[in-house]
């Protein structure tokens, strides 16, 4: 038996990684995509790593695809770990959770 599952948002990749080394800043980039035939949106929600990291959200083609950027802040070696919520118009996936970690050597 074979099914073929539709995926309501594609993400690609789930995670960004910012590591880099100290004083440098770091842009990584996530792809969100529709899966379903209507429009996306998206809201930001919770960002847990706002004194570490920049985002920004590009809508690269209205309601089927957006863009991500995640900057790393230039800062101390160590390393950090948190999450960026994105809350959907779409009740198959109400919310999208993009872990998001990284640090300084």
């Amino acid at each position: 038996v074979c099914a073929h599952v539709q995926v309501a948002i594609v993400i690609a990749p789930k995670n960004a990684d910012l590591t880099g080394r100290e004083g440098e800043s770091v842009t990584r980039v996530v792809m969100i995509k529709a899966g379903l035939d209507k429009p996306l949106r998206l809201t930001p929600g919770r960002f847990t790593l706002a004194e570490k990291v920049n985002y920004v959200i590009e809508e690269k083609e209205e309601g089927r695809q957006y863009r991500v950027l995640f900057t790393s802040l230039p800062g101390p070696p160590g390393s950090y770990y948190g999450t960026l919520e994105l809350k959907t118009n779409y009740p198959e996936k109400e919310m999208i959770v993009i872990k998001v970690r990284g640090g300084f050597r």
